[in-house]
């Protein structure tokens, strides 16, 4: 009896050594323990979402991704007329077509992330629900894919910079263009934040997904993309630039346009901001997506 005893326990030690997970699936507990390495080993399914999310996007349309192209050529020929031509709201000597399609590619990334990701949960539940990966990888690949459509624009905003270059002489890029991937890494990171705390309030409060689209089109009056910023009083501006947006516009038509200043103070401001806004709302996220289930 003693023989046998001894060899199904020395059974049971093979087995337990020859079972090997690759994955362990363990609860989150902690508020801070966010796990982000698994990003990384998720990667590939990434670009996977990016890839479905751009194709969805512009599939079963005649002009497929040229509406990247088409939705802020119409609105920046609304602003010049608008805003330019007949209110006057844009600085001496720059061109207006030019100065508007520069705060409109800027913004419609910006607004663009934070309403796909907003509907993270309530518009992936499906899949959520069935399949085990880090949440974060869907808000992620949504801001990604955006990056190619202002990628298009962006392209798009380069040659009629480079006609005005050559055909006016108001318009003088300098060296700050350099500073762009900055630039669009910090609305990334900005439009990710602010999209994830949405995304994890409507879980419970649907109306506020109601109110998303209205908010951030009343964001955009907040900030300088249908006026320059000469049109705001002295006595406001600086809580007016506390609006972490208004620095990165600035700053960017100032290094593609040669127009207004660099508020660098300002622009360290929105950085700090933009920062505690991305890592509130990951810590947020990562407490909802445990329970969301429920919700949803």
């Amino acid at each position: 009896m003693e023989n046998v005893q001894i060899l199904s326990n020395s059974f049971k030690d093979n087995d337990m050594e020859e079972q090997r997970f690759e994955t362990v699936i363990k609860p989150q507990n902690g508020w801070f323990d966010l796990h982000l390495s698994e990003l990384v080993r998720y990667r590939d399914l990434i670009f996977l979402f990016v890839k479905r999310n751009f194709t969805a996007h512009y599939k079963q349309t005649i002009l497929g991704p040229a509406w990247a192209i088409i939705q802020p050529l119409l609105t920046t020929i609304i602003f010049t007329v608008v805003f330019g031509n007949i209110a006057g709201l844009t600085p001496v000597g720059v061109p207006p077509f030019l100065f508007y399609l520069s705060g409109n590619i800027i913004w419609q990334y910006f607004s663009n992330c934070i309403t796909g990701t907003a509907s993270t949960f309530t518009a992936n539940a499906a899949i959520l629900g069935k399949v085990y990966f880090p949440r974060l990888v869907m808000p992620i690949s949504t801001v990604l894919s955006q990056l190619i459509a202002f990628a298009i624009q962006f392209i798009f905003f380069v040659l009629f910079l480079g006609y005005y270059v050559i055909t006016s002489s108001y318009v003088r890029p300098n060296f700050c263009v350099l500073l762009l991937p900055v630039f669009v890494l910090q609305l990334a990171m900005l439009g990710l934040g602010f999209g994830i705390i949405i995304a994890s309030c409507t879980t419970k409060y649907r109306d506020l997904a109601m109110l998303v689209s209205f908010g951030v089109q009343l964001w955009m009056y907040a900030t300088p993309v249908a006026y320059d910023i000469e049109f705001i009083s002295e006595r406001f501006l600086p809580y007016y630039l506390l609006n972490p947006v208004t620095p990165v516009i600035i700053a960017m038509r100032n290094a593609f346009l040669g127009v207004g200043y660099f508020p660098i103070k300002y622009y360290l401001i929105g950085w700090g901001s933009t920062i505690a806004i991305l890592l509130f709302g990951i810590i947020i996220f990562n407490r909802v997506e445990k329970i969301f289930m429920d919700t949803v």
